[in-house]
């Protein structure tokens, strides 16, 4: 399979991660990601952001979205952009205290921001009754439903929680718990709708043991979900799913294998997964049918990559944004891949 690469930024004297991208209505590309000083080190961080006018071929310079983070008694965290209603643009971005030095992953913050002319300006970000780290995009469902998720600590492990809108934002659900287990730690969900009220959110299971990723299901429109279930992406992080135009469904996410956490060592390895609804909706492992495709490896021993996003243009090409270190020394890099899903294995 011919994937090709292409570097969107990088930046000698700031860590650059977390990346994410949207496909505007005029087909212009537009990606959002985190600056920081290092992935250890918030004491600086900034949102900015690239534009495309290529097909991801070549970028703009960066630019801000927001302040920057000196001296201030927060820092912005993981970036996620998407479409909304009328053509407009939508930015997700956690805001995580320092509370005595440390950060505060409980007592953070959710910020919506809104752009009418596709990324040129954004509105005044807007605080969202929800705490909670690595938001989801937000989420829409062909009923109007719309879904904002986050995950903190119950009960002394990681579990995911959401709330929802149904008119547009003016008015939020209170937060729901919608995945818990006492033997996971189970954060950074991606929620695709199904259709007929059906949704699935993939979770990591942050116990470093290489297991699973894992799923809960709902089929009544986000009201109440499913018990924990496996789904056969071994080491699956951070997932990030969706329909492509076939109707087969996409999801990029870290490989991380478990063993021994030496510097980089589960940071290595993006990965993309091509599987079905039935198979999401199946609810014994064995059952579900995946496609795993290797898509970059970080070469670096301070190796750090794998959170990604990625958009599908008409004719079908898929275009990966992601953060790496691979050849960048120490600090990381923004890149993105092309590639057709068509050249995947089939399903039999």
């Amino acid at each position: 399979m011919s994937i090709l690469q292409f570097s969107i930024s990088r930046d000698e004297r700031r860590y650059e991660a977390w990346p994410d991208v949207a496909l505007t209505e005029s087909g212009a590309l537009v990606c959002v990601f985190c600056e920081c000083t290092h992935h250890k080190d918030r004491s600086y961080t900034r949102i900015m952001q690239t534009e495309s006018f290529d097909r991801g071929r070549t970028w703009t310079g960066k630019h801000p979205v927001t302040e920057g983070t000196e001296d201030r008694p927060y820092f912005y965290n993981c970036p996620r952009i998407f479409s909304l209603p009328s053509g407009r643009l939508g930015l997700l971005v956690d805001r995580i205290r320092h509370a005595g030095g440390e950060a505060d992953p409980d007592a953070s913050d959710l910020l919506l921001l809104e752009s009418s002319d596709n990324g040129g300006t954004w509105s005044v970000p807007r605080l969202l009754p929800l705490h909670g780290i690595v938001p989801d995009k937000l989420v829409q469902t062909e009923e109007g439903r719309w879904f904002v998720s986050a995950h903190h600590s119950f009960r002394g492990r990681l579990s995911q929680y959401l709330m929802f809108s149904d008119d547009r934002g003016e008015s939020w659900s209170s937060p729901r718990l919608i995945a818990h287990d006492p033997d996971c730690e189970l954060c950074e969900a991606s929620l695709l709708p199904l259709g007929g009220g059906t949704l699935v959110a993939l979770l990591r299971d942050n116990t470093c043991r290489g297991a699973d990723c894992r799923k809960v299901i709902s089929r009544d429109n986000g009201e109440t979900w499913s018990r924990v279930l496996d789904f056969p992406l071994p080491g699956g992080y951070r997932p990030v799913a969706g329909f492509l135009k076939d109707g087969r469904i996409l999801i990029t996410y870290r490989f991380c294998q478990g063993g021994k956490r030496a510097i980089g060592a589960n940071s290595q390895n993006l990965f993309a997964a091509l599987t079905t609804r039935e198979a999401l909706l199946e609810e014994e492992r064995s059952q579900s049918a995946v496609n795993i495709l290797p898509v970059d490896h970080d070469r670096s021993i301070y190796a750090d990559t794998g959170y990604s996003g990625w958009v599908q243009f008409p004719d079908g090409e898929l275009y990966i944004v992601n953060y790496i270190v691979d050849d960048a020394g120490s600090r990381a890099q923004i890149r993105g891949y092309s590639l057709f899903p068509g050249e995947f294995a089939s399903f039999r």
